[in-house]
């Protein structure tokens, strides 16, 4: 069931797009079947058919045909263990930037928060810290990263596009400067075995992706069944009027900056043992991947619409393309990163395809109501017939 907002968030907020999640005026469809399918007629079962999450499932079960097809190991304990390795680590990332995302933000920094936080796991073990007290440092570490962006957003008012643009380079450049070129790699043998062996029992799910299913569950809670989780979608939404509905909207986000600080900091600890070594550019590129598959997972860059579960799929989506791929001999990692910039653009542009249109109806209303009609022979506006005209 859709979660619901504040009541003077309802009311002052805009137009809510299809498939959102929060209220809508009276009348309008509900957001299972979505405005296509109450406009063509279609509810109950059918409009639930019409939902993103539906057809990432699809898309799923299509990827999974294709790597069957191509391969007969797709499905081997060894190829779905690596698949696992590869994606678990940046659903993870995910988990925070959906909420991010969702109030309107965006955090581009959390593959350099990962790379400084792996490379100063490793110049402290190399310095010979216990691993203890090493994990309070990256965790602090995150909170002070996370912090950085939070601040700038919140208190001096700057863009998060911008803030963690500048942030990205930042933080990988000071990555660069605490290991440089060297590599460390002798963790001890029982973290080393992340990246090496499954979850006892399950010798195909990687340890990575078993956090982030627990995670995933933690997340979707607080999201979809807690009065925080209602405020982060009335945020995106309309921020002036949660911000009336008394949700203390740079608090909240200052928190979400900080969150994800923490978890790609533990992120980069958990990398940097799956790969038995923290060396010069660890990370690179993962930005954008995490975006992707947030995105395709249907949050909406402009906020106030999205849930964990497609986030959920997505990632399988993403990573079981990439492995189907791969595992063929007609694509390599370059070939993908086509694919992945296509991905992120079908992903902004699709699931907005009906806000669009919705925008679109909406100015001819205006226009009509204001009595412009334009001509297509001719770009001036031209006034309509009046009734009742005497010659």
């Amino acid at each position: 069931m859709a979660p619901e907002i504040p009541i003077e968030a309802t009311e002052a907020a805009q137009p809510v797009p299809a498939g959102s999640v929060a209220g809508e005026p009276p009348g309008a469809p509900p957001p299972e079947g979505g405005r296509a399918a109450a406009r063509f007629g279609l509810g109950g079962v059918f409009g639930r058919l019409v939902r993103w999450e539906v057809a990432l499932c699809v898309a799923l079960v299509f990827v999974f045909g294709i790597g069957v097809d191509a391969s007969g190991d797709f499905l081997s304990n060894y190829n779905l263990f690596t698949l696992c390795t590869n994606i678990g680590d940046l659903a993870i990332m995910a988990l925070p930037m959906t909420l991010i995302v969702m109030v309107g933000e965006i955090d581009l920094s959390v593959a350099s928060t990962l790379a400084l936080s792996a490379e100063t796991l490793g110049y402290l073990w190399s310095h010979g810290w216990p691993m203890a007290a090493i994990f309070v440092v990256v965790i602090a570490l995150g909170v002070v990263l996370g912090a950085i962006n939070g601040l700038l957003v919140t208190k001096v008012g700057l863009p998060s596009l911008a803030v963690t643009i500048g942030t990205l380079t930042l933080y990988r450049g000071l990555a660069n400067v605490v290991l440089g070129p060297l590599t460390v790699s002798d963790f001890p043998a029982p973290f080393n075995e992340l990246g090496v062996n499954g979850v006892p029992g399950l010798p195909f799910l990687s340890w990575s992706v078993a956090i982030f299913f627990v995670l995933a569950v933690i997340f979707g809670v607080v999201l979809h069944g807690t009065p925080f989780g209602r405020s982060l979608y009335a945020i995106g939404l309309n921020k002036e009027a949660a911000s009336h509905a008394g949700i203390r909207v740079p608090r909240v986000k200052m928190g979400l900056f900080i969150l994800s600080g923490v978890v790609c900091a533990l992120v980069g600890m958990l990398y940097a043992f799956e790969l038995s070594s923290v060396g010069e550019n660890i990370g690179i590129g993962f930005e954008l991947m995490v975006i992707t598959v947030v995105l395709l997972g249907g949050v909406s860059i402009f906020g106030g619409r999205g849930t964990i579960i497609g986030v959920v799929l997505a990632a399988f989506v993403y990573g079981g393309l990439r492995s189907a791929l791969l595992i063929s001999s007609s694509f390599n990692e370059n070939d993908f990163q086509i694919v992945s910039g296509g991905l992120l653009i079908l992903s902004v542009l699709v699931p907005n395809v009906p806000l669009f249109a919705e925008r679109a109806r909406e100015l001819m209303r205006r226009r009509a109501a204001r009595g412009i009609i334009v001509s297509p022979e001719s770009s001036s506006p031209t006034p309509p017939p009046t009734q009742g005209m005497v010659t």
